[in-house]
């Protein structure tokens, strides 16, 4: 499809802000939904609205089927094995929560180690964090160079035979850089060391295998590539997911229930205590297929038009300072992090919003990473497939026309 007919099936792309047409810029943090997905949401809520696999009734059973057919939806988009390695959560948040937790308590001991990278979002810090203070094991940080690519080279140098697990981002949700998974994975495993992926933006912006990756869990969540807000996945390869204990009790994650003990659900239902996102979690199925329509060339070249035009401007300025500038501009996905001499980044967000831009600015969840970068904050646009090249364009106007404003 052309960006013109993708635009059109993104109603909230036709709002009007401070007087100026949205250009929303903003998608890191949450992308809009199409109209398929919003239709999905109304017909669950109107017509299938039940509880899950517990009712024999025949709304129940449409309801079960909705999430179902959603967990397959998310097997083949990502390349699992089976369904039974789709785990529905809230989030990436509350996947890599659960991922820290059951990992301390199935393989963490006293003096073992975890690596996480210094680019990392808060949401994969401190569940590690609060595991290691747990199971008093130490987190150590792989660290990135000046131009936020990791590095790599010092990784093996960082694992020891105390190291169990290493979890890094696909993608920085600061630097916007992808960072080379598989040969990550290759380095783990020949250490016999675990690998966990935050894809929280890499779910958007690449093509996922997991098999190809071979990592052993990635994480995501719905709200960043289109589903509806309060769902999310973990993925895990099924013997390890076997081995870890559940991470919640009730509902559905039982399988029998006495006073001298409780046995355990198979998977994926081990790790779905509770009743789920019933309406949120069918929103996969059109929201994956509007991704997988957006994998076109009209599409993915106006993106690379867009990543070209933006990383040029900013080269002209001296005085505008990008965080994540790959070496290889191919590694480069349409997020864009600065910070301008002279002027704060929140003073800058907010008369961009007068002029119709939604963008970012602050820590964005990634605090360690701001003080390594010398700086309390950034400003961050963040495009997404159904933004267009003269949006980019009227945000460097609009941009260098606030700068002017703050000077």
């Amino acid at each position: 499809m052309t960006i013109e007919e993708l635009r059109q099936e993104f109603p909230s792309l036709s709002a009007s802000v401070n007087g100026h047409p949205l250009v929303y810029l903003d998608n890191a943090a949450t992308a809009m939904r199409p109209r398929s997905v919003i239709e999905k949401w109304n017909d669950i809520v109107t017509n299938k609205n039940s509880n899950i696999y517990r009712a024999v009734h025949t709304t129940a059973a449409l309801a079960t089927k909705e999430v179902e057919q959603a967990r397959e939806c998310v097997r083949r988009f990502i390349g699992a094995e089976s369904t039974k390695e789709v785990i529905f959560t809230s989030g990436a948040t509350a996947s890599l929560n659960m991922l820290a937790f059951c990992i301390g308590e199935a393989f963490i001991d006293r003096g073992d180690e975890v690596i996480v990278s210094a680019a990392e979002h808060h949401a994969n810090i401190v569940p590690w964090q609060m595991m290691c203070r747990r199971k008093e094991a130490k987190l150590k940080v792989l660290p990135v160079n000046e131009r936020g690519e990791l590095c790599i080279d010092k990784l093996q140098s960082l694992i020891t035979p105390r190291t169990k697990i290493i979890s890094v981002a696909h993608i920085s949700n600061v630097l916007g850089i992808v960072n080379p998974i598989r040969e990550i994975a290759d380095i783990c495993h020949r250490h016999g060391v675990l690998l966990a992926v935050d894809g929280a933006q890499g779910i958007v912006h690449c093509s996922i295998d997991v098999k190809a990756l071979d990592c052993d869990f990635y994480a995501f969540s719905g709200h960043k590539i289109y589903a509806a807000p309060g769902t999310g996945v973990l993925y895990g390869k099924e013997t390890l997911l076997n081995a870890l204990p559940p991470y919640m009790g009730g509902g559905e994650m039982i399988a029998n229930v006495k006073w001298e003990g409780t046995t355990y659900a198979g998977l994926p239902y081990k790790f779905e205590a509770g009743t789920p996102n019933l309406a949120g979690i069918p929103t996969f199925i059109p929201a994956l297929e509007m991704a997988v329509a957006m994998r076109c060339k009209p599409v993915i070249d106006n993106e690379r038009g867009v990543v070209d035009y933006i990383l040029e401007e900013f080269g002209k300025d001296t005085g505008i300072r990008i965080f994540g500038n790959p070496a290889n501009r191919e590694d480069k996905i349409p997020l864009f992090s600065i910070a301008v001499e002279g002027v704060h980044h929140e003073d800058l967000a907010l008369i961009m919003d007068k002029m119709g831009i939604a963008l970012r600015s602050g820590q964005l969840c990634a605090e360690p990473l701001m003080d390594s970068c010398g700086v309390t904050g950034m400003l961050r646009a963040s495009f997404a497939a159904y933004n267009t090249l003269e949006e980019a364009q009227y945000f460097i106007k609009s941009l260098y026309r606030a700068i002017d404003m703050l000077r």
